[in-house]
């Protein structure tokens, strides 16, 4: 009879060591995912604290440009709907069917959904195809999400998004205007992303030339309160041509400035929250991590209770 209990003890041992071999693999899988996700979690820490100083330095620099570029924007809405039936390149559209969009993301992911939903704009519109548009690139990951849709990628101005300055919107517009007047391309638009605030930013298309006059004097109708100034023209000195050679080309560098440096500060808007998210979600995976670890060890511990005890039990 001791014989056989004694067997039936090591026959259970054996059973309990392997059980118990599993639970040690176990808690050295928890263990070492536990660290990769503090691992991670400590790298998302660091780049939100990053993007959160990048940010207040970008929200301050939009907040105080965008006054300028709105009263640009309406100035200039203002002059050509008081113009009258005015003749001038950048209010007709050329001969040609391409479209130029100036496509404004980031050089870097990490971003939640920033990048993607300024690429949905082209994408989806269906005013734009691989064949009738040319992708003036602001972000590396902008004009790489379009290149797999088949765009063409004209020009590349991905450096300016390190820190988009007044220069950068320079040469994207002389770029844009000199083809528009050569009459290589008919439409020119920019898609870029708007600060509204930490969390929200608001993707937006919004066409440059040619300027539509008859939009703009609805516009005007719908937002003006006096009589005479629906039926006051503008007075230009000198010629109305001159005035609009000068003034259009700032009106649109100003315009291609501003969606640079709303984009800027959404970026880094957006990759705040992002790395936020996945800091909590790491804290969260971590602190669950460290119960199914305890359970672990907390069994590994009863498993060689129960072997030792049932040992002594059957030698007795």
């Amino acid at each position: 009879m001791l014989q056989i209990a004694l067997i039936q003890v090591q026959k259970t041992a054996r059973l309990r060591r392997r059980n118990g071999e599993k639970t040690m693999a176990s808690m050295r899988d928890i263990k070492r995912r536990r660290e990769s996700v503090q691992s991670t979690g400590q790298i998302t820490k660091a780049m939100k604290l990053v993007s959160s100083v990048k940010l207040q330095k970008a929200k301050v620099g939009a907040e105080v440009s965008k006054p300028y570029f709105d009263t640009m924007y309406n100035t200039v809405a203002g002059m050509i709907a008081k113009s009258g039936q005015m003749s001038h390149p950048f209010l007709q559209k050329s001969q040609s069917e391409k479209k130029a969009v100036i496509l404004v993301t980031s050089n870097r992911g990490l971003a939640g959904g920033y990048n993607s939903n300024v690429i949905k704009l082209i994408t989806k519109d269906e005013r734009f195809n691989k064949d009738n548009t040319v992708i003036f690139a602001v972000g590396s990951k902008g004009r790489d999400g379009l290149a797999r849709h088949g765009f063409e990628i004209g020009k590349d101005y991905s450096e300016a998004m390190n820190e988009p300055i007044y220069s950068d919107a320079t040469s994207i517009g002389k770029e844009v205007l000199s083809q528009f007047v050569r009459g290589e391309i008919g439409e020119i638009y920019i898609a870029y992303t708007i600060f509204k605030n930490t969390v929200v930013q608001i993707p937006t298309l919004t066409k440059l030339l040619p300027i539509d006059a008859a939009d703009i004097a609805s516009e005007e109708e719908d937002v003006s309160e006096d009589p005479i100034d629906k039926i006051t023209l503008m007075n230009y000195e000198p010629e109305p041509e001159e005035a609009l050679d000068a003034i259009v080309p700032k009106y649109i560098n100003s315009l291609i400035y501003g969606g640079l440096v709303e984009s800027y500060a959404s970026e880094n808007g957006a990759r705040m929250q992002a790395m936020d998210s996945a800091t909590n979600n790491a804290e969260e995976m971590i602190s669950d991590l460290g119960l199914k670890y305890n359970r672990a060890r907390q069994a590994s511990i009863t498993n060689e209770l129960t072997e030792i005890i049932a040992g002594a039990a059957a030698i007795s």
